[in-house]
């Protein structure tokens, strides 16, 4: 069964701007599903028309089988983005409210458990106001969460966080999937992306550019790529034929083999020059995929 059906959906703001261009997507239930893509490439547009807060001009949206109506929402948590917190209330009052609005039961024990999970607990009598950025950030998590939802829509759910708390907000993810809840979140961080996500879609433009799991996107592109640590880092391997680009990390350097050249002749042609430390010959990483469709590169062959 799919959480999320998106079918020839497009959506428009006047006349001059296509947010999402005929999208047709599936989210299988229980699944940790990434929506990556440059700013303003519509992944925010199509969240909100996931939960209704717009609507599609043309196609249709169903989760869990049916079409929304109107705020029909109950069994869906939403982080949007924008944080929205009322900054005058008490933090457990605020999440007692929202767990309230869609939950019956022992709304105050999931509120006092979440509360200790993320470390909150000295803070729930304080106001919201006084918060700084990374708890209000985990403050609206909770919001999001608490009351048990089977699907959780999570807009870039890691900005602000410090890795601590990047971690404990990780392991709840995937502890909710564990337990059979759907989670989309868009990210930026194409490092979690890929270590978290059963499958990674990315749009560009408002289109559809990959959908899949990261092991067949990769395989698209082939293993044209080699990471490679050597003495004196990329002063030594510049201006090598047969390697169409290099991508500098400081300590180690990915380095992007022409269709038509053996990897092992680079290797050969660095080693000649320079003390190789390590090396691998391997499929490009999700950050180098997203380049090669977004990044300049990609807009000078397209002359854009």
């Amino acid at each position: 069964m799919n959480a999320v059906e998106i079918d020839c959906v497009t959506k428009t703001f006047g006349k001059a701007v296509v947010a999402v261009d005929d999208l047709s997507l599936a989210v299988p239930a229980g699944t940790v599903y990434g929506f990556i893509g440059p700013n303003g490439s519509g992944k925010t547009t199509t969240l909100r028309m996931i939960m209704n807060i717009l609507y599609p001009d043309r196609g249709s949206i169903r989760v869990f089988g049916a079409e929304l109506h109107g705020a029909c929402t109950d069994r869906i948590g939403y982080m949007p983005e924008e944080r929205g917190l009322y900054k005058k209330m008490k933090v457990r009052e605020l999440l007692e409210f929202y767990g309230g609005l869609k939950r019956n039961g022992n709304v105050r024990g999931e509120v006092s458990r979440w509360l200790e999970r993320l470390d909150l607990t000295d803070w729930a009598n304080k106001k919201v106001e006084v918060l700084s950025k990374g708890m209000s950030q985990k403050v609206q998590f909770i919001a999001t969460v608490v009351a048990g939802p089977d699907l959780v829509i999570l807009d870039e759910p890691f900005t602000g966080l410090d890795p601590v708390n990047t971690d404990v907000i990780r392991e709840a993810v995937l502890e909710f999937q564990s337990a059979g809840t759907t989670v989309i979140f868009s990210t930026h961080d194409m490092g979690m992306a890929e270590k978290m996500c059963d499958f990674i879609f990315m749009i560009f433009k408002g289109r559809k550019v990959l959908d899949g799991t990261l092991e067949s996107i990769q395989s698209e592109y082939g293993s044209d790529t080699i990471r490679v640590r050597a003495e004196n880092g990329a002063g030594k391997i510049t201006d090598i034929e047969g390697v169409e680009r290099i991508n500098n990390y400081g300590r180690y350097q990915e380095l992007r083999v022409a269709g038509d050249r053996d990897p092992h002749d680079i290797l050969s042609t660095i080693m000649a020059r320079t003390r190789v430390t390590s090396f691998e010959i391997t499929k490009p990483s999700l950050h180098d995929i997203f380049v090669r469709i977004a990044g300049e590169e990609a807009r000078e062959v397209c002359n854009v």
